[in-house]
């Protein structure tokens, strides 16, 4: 009889757990995508359906391996991770750097920067060490469209990349977002407080929607139920401190030796941009002020191309896709706690 109850108690927990399918450019290991990932999968109230993986701080075959090696070391290798857009839809980097010369450096290009360019399809050596697992054989844009149609309003996307992938769902399938619970994204930006050059120069430049500019403008314009988006405006309130780590290490969960050991620190790379909006989906009461707006993308080739376009409801144009609840604020201290919690929690089980 026990055994029983505890096997009914163990079916409704999966069926009240909140499906996402998570979408990010998974570079790694440690920093922002890498431990959003962990956020929704330590979260017993989630049921991760997938991990879709598209280029932008790294090179997509980079960052499937990041990803898949994160999966065993957490012990969660059931999680299917499928292989994305390798390039945006338009935008490419011989074309950036030609437009760099008209109107001036970028502070950061993800996978084209400079800094650290590989070739596209080179995975470099990985400091946690190479995965044994490989991505599924179905490929993302599939996987994206296949889910919601088997979940129909359940489904929630989860975007911390560039969004070509879900663009590419979109075109595939009209039907795709309207089938979809909502949208959770990390992107755009409207004027943050920063002391970064690239926000200080430019407050409405933000990465994911300045890498794939057409992507983001095709996922903005679709009939989502709900669109829920984290800008860098309250991205830069949260911060993960050495203290935090710190405090994190003191457990021995994978997970928080995972943030231990792979902890980044320096320019942007200790702000919790994706983590922040994986927390707050999961609890929207971490976020303490919000607006309506409609929100949109310069797709103009010019010095603009890639910035943030946001007008309020009374100013909209006709052509203009759903209003967006924008974060603007955030209670830093109970988002660190839950954050931290999470980390040093045992890693849920596979549904």
């Amino acid at each position: 009889m026990a055994i029983a109850l505890a096997m009914l108690a163990g079916s409704l927990s999966a069926q009240t757990r909140r499906k996402v399918i998570i979408d990010e450019d998974a570079a790694g290991p440690g920093g922002t995508n890498m431990q959003a990932i962990l956020v929704m999968i330590q979260s017993p109230d989630v049921e991760v359906l997938g991990i879709t993986v598209a280029s932008g701080d790294q090179w997509r075959d980079e960052e499937l391996a990041h990803t898949l090696r994160l999966l065993e070391l957490i012990g969660r290798t059931d999680i299917p991770v499928l292989s994305g857009a390798a390039f945006p839809l338009v935008r490419t980097r011989a074309e950036t750097k030609l437009w760099e010369q008209r109107y001036g450096k970028l502070e950061y290009e993800g996978a084209w920067d400079d800094r650290w360019y590989h070739e596209p399809f080179v995975i470099p050596p990985l400091p946690e060490g190479p995965p044994t697992a490989k991505p599924s054989e179905e490929g993302a844009v599939n996987f994206l469209v296949r889910m919601v149609h088997k979940y129909p309003n359940e489904v929630t996307i989860y975007e911390g990349a560039p969004m070509t992938n879900v663009a590419l769902a979109i075109s595939v399938d009209p039907k795709f977002a309207a089938l979809a619970r909502e949208l959770v994204f990390m992107g755009g930006s409207l004027n943050p407080s920063s002391e970064y050059t690239e926000f200080a120069e430019n407050p409405r430049h933000e990465f994911n929607f300045w890498f794939d500019p057409e992507a983001a403008e095709i996922v903005l314009r679709a009939p989502w139920k709900k669109m829920v988006c984290t800008p860098t405006d309250v991205s830069l309130k949260a911060r993960l401190s050495p203290e935090l780590v710190k405090r994190i290490a003191e457990s021995k969960s994978p997970a928080a030796q995972y943030v231990q050991r792979y902890y980044q620190r320096g320019f942007g790379v200790d702000v919790m941009w994706d983590e922040l909006a994986a927390a707050a989906w999961i609890d929207p009461s971490l976020i303490t002020k919000t607006e309506s707006r409609y929100m949109g993308v310069d797709l103009d080739k010019g010095a603009g191309y890639g910035n943030t376009l946001t007008t309020s409801k009374e100013n909209a144009p006709k052509l203009v896709g759903q209003p967006i609840e924008i974060q603007l604020d955030v209670d830093a201290k109970r988002f660190y706690d839950m954050f931290a919690n999470l980390m040093e929690a045992r890693t849920p089980a596979a549904p």
